[in-house]
């Protein structure tokens, strides 16, 4: 997606999703470099960021092979003296904290933007942690916006204070925050500074982290930590409102301050409790919060995701000798679990306060909409390959154990495939797989990963299993893009964040040089083909006791069908036999197309507004039943295996 917003005149009053709003924070502050893995609610910002570099020439940006990499790469460009800019998910993080913990003992030359998009209510992940943990654990700053409304300024307060301390600086956003759209003011963007070039100054002291060299540096950490504290208490982004000699003070952090404004609007205490807004939390602000603290009776704490900053202060206070009822998340008056709503914290707020009020209405639906369960799209390769694969294990006579990974294929795991045992982390599936086919009898390991997180978390896995001849069947299932975060390329594709063509590996290729003795490909719409590779390959397995590894390639339909467009390619539409169709139910049931449903009688039939003309149903159908309006052109089918992100 171009997010064309984000290049916006300057003096405008732009409509922006909270991450391209820091997106364009980025450009008015003047990074050179951007640097991602795409993962929601992160996306949006490197994508903005791509679009702004394509049309400006600058900066440089990159869509790299996972978060380290890119945090690396980051850090490497800020020590080189260029402001430098890496977004990833929560969860990646975990995947980059190595060089995070050691860009603290280092710093950088020129400032170094980590942005975590936290994930409360887990949309699309498997955890709900909380990075600005990982702030505390790394001494590194950590800057939360109030909101997306705050988005902008946030992003480029965090370049400032990087750049005040030569100290990389963590900007925790969420989902609601990043995906929330909202009314910006634009300034401008120094298209020089863009484009400026660094330079590496050779400091071996500082920049080679041996033991010796560490030591020392740790000990600069710990006292700039203080030096930042200290910073922070008087910092804009942290600020009070509200009567001063008020015996109550509530604090928002990052987004709990809009729910703790509006929750004191609601109880109609705006005017009587005191309201202290963090936004640059960690470390805590101890002045400002000592200062804030004095003479008040209770303090009442609203944070997204764990009690952070409550914990932190109440340790604060005792150490302090500050004898005052502090609340919140950590003593259950808000809930842990999920995102943060009014109907939480306003309860919560009102019983720590003893105010009786009313609970408002909720929203009225007029329509309630029609149930939709998560499927795989109409048309989706991955459907082909789940269908063969049962079928090819069936045929083998093996128990298998489905390892699965993260990506669109995740939603294997539900009926009528349910080919998902486990689902871990990116890379996991090769990497659990590991230790299961060393360890089981009678049940084959078979590993479900997708290219880009092949490229991502797979191939370390890989070389484990051919080094330590793990028996399993590895399928990467390649449908040439990363195609759950919205079309990103990757190495596997050959295009850059740019646009630029560029090298395209292959995973095929990859495996073979590993030691991979049988690896091959098989076209992902090919359900008879890809059934008989299979086969072949868990025989291999069986009798070798080595790892197999099969690529099963088409492209992901909803990108052949944007390039089909852009070609003034017509994609087939099919329709059902009814003379032919005996309502067997396979093809609705069994393979679960969304675009196929039982009319009254049993019998099938296709939705022509959902049908996306793979052809896989005609393949299934034991009774020929289905077939294409106007039979598929060779450019078509040519696009369902190739297409690409541009």
């Amino acid at each position: 997606m171009a997010h064309r917003e984000v290049l916006a005149e300057p003096g405008r009053r732009v409509l922006m999703l909270g991450n391209v709003a820091l997106a364009r924070g980025a450009l008015e502050y003047g990074i050179g470099f951007a640097s991602a893995y795409p993962g929601t609610p992160s996306t949006e910002i490197v994508e903005a960021l791509s679009y702004a570099a394509r049309k400006l020439k600058a900066p440089y940006v990159e869509w790299s092979t996972n978060e380290k990499v890119a945090l690396e790469a980051a850090y490497g460009a800020a020590l080189a003296g260029v402001p430098a800019l890496v977004a990833m998910k929560h969860v990646g993080v975990n995947v980059a904290a190595d060089p995070l913990f050691s860009s603290a003992y280092t710093g950088v030359r020129a400032p170094l933007v980590v942005v975590s998009a936290d994930d409360p209510g887990m949309h699309s992940s498997q955890n709900e942690q909380d990075n600005r943990w990982y702030g505390i654990h790394a001494y590194i700053p950590v800057v939360e916006p109030a909101g997306a409304q705050e988005a902008k300024e946030a992003m480029i307060a965090a370049f400032k204070l990087s750049e005040e301390f030569n100290h990389p600086v963590i900007l925790r956003t969420s989902t609601r925050v990043g995906h929330t759209r909202v009314p910006v003011e634009t300034g401008e963007i120094p298209l020089e500074k863009l484009k400026a070039k660094g330079k590496f100054k050779k400091e071996p002291t500082r920049t080679t982290l041996i033991p010796a060299h560490a030591r020392k540096l740790r000990v600069e950490l710990l006292e700039k930590w203080d030096r930042i504290a200290k910073r922070l208490s008087e910092h804009p982004l942290n600020s009070a409102e509200g009567p001063e000699d008020s015996k109550i003070l509530v604090v928002g952090v990052g987004l709990g301050y809009r729910f703790a404004k509006e929750s004191l609007s609601y109880l109609g205490l705006s005017d009587k409790v005191r309201l202290l807004k963090l936004s640059i939390p960690v470390p805590i602000p101890e002045e400002l919060l000592l200062s804030e603290a004095e003479g008040k009776e209770k303090i009442f704490f609203v944070e997204e995701g764990e009690p952070v900053i409550e914990t932190l202060t109440k340790s604060l206070f005792f150490d302090k000798e500050v004898m005052v009822k502090v609340a919140g998340k950590g003593n259950g008056y808000i809930t842990k679990i999920g995102e943060l709503t009014l109907e939480k914290v306003l309860p919560g707020l009102a019983k720590f306060l003893g105010v009786n009020y009313t609970q408002p209405d909720p929203p009225r639906v007029e329509l309630t909409p029609p149930p939709r369960p998560p499927a795989l799209c109409p048309g989706c390769p991955y459907r082909a390959v789940f269908y063969a694969l049962r079928r090819a294990l069936g045929k083998a006579r093996v128990r298998p154990i489905y390892n699965g990974d993260i990506g669109c294929y995740s939603l294997g795991v539900l009926p009528p495939f349910q080919m998902q045992d486990t689902i871990v982390e990116m890379g996991g599936s090769i990497g659990l797989a590991n230790g299961m086919s060393h360890v089981v009898e009678d049940q084959l390991p078979v590993a479900i990963i997708g290219d880009s997180t092949f490229f991502h978390a797979g191939m370390p896995g890989l070389a484990n299993a051919v080094y330590n001849k793990a028996p399993m069947l590895i399928v990467v299932l390649d449908n040439r893009t990363t195609a759950m975060t919205g079309h990103q390329p990757h190495p596997g594709v050959g295009v850059t964040a740019m646009g630029e063509e560029t090298m395209e590996l292959d995973p095929i290729k990859v495996a073979k040089a590993m030691g991979v003795e049988y690896a091959t490909v098989t076209d992902a719409f090919d359900i008879k083909g890809q059934e008989k590779v299979f086969v072949e390959a868990i025989e291999y397995v069986k009798k070798e006791r080595k790892p197999a590894l099969i690529v099963a390639r088409g492209a992901c339909i909803l990108l052949a069908i944007a390039n089909a467009r852009r070609q003034a390619v017509k994609y087939p539409v099919y329709y059902v036999d009814e003379e032919a169709c005996t309502a067997c139910g396979l093809c609705y049931r069994a393979f679960n197309c969304p675009a196929i449903s039982p009319k009254d009688d049993g019998k099938a039939t296709i939705d022509p507004l959902l049908c996306t003309g793979c052809g896989e149903c005609v393949q299934i159908c034991p009774y020929n039943a289905f077939k294409p309006e106007e039979e598929p052109s060779e450019e078509w089918l040519k696009i369902m295996r190739t297409a690409k992100p541009r």
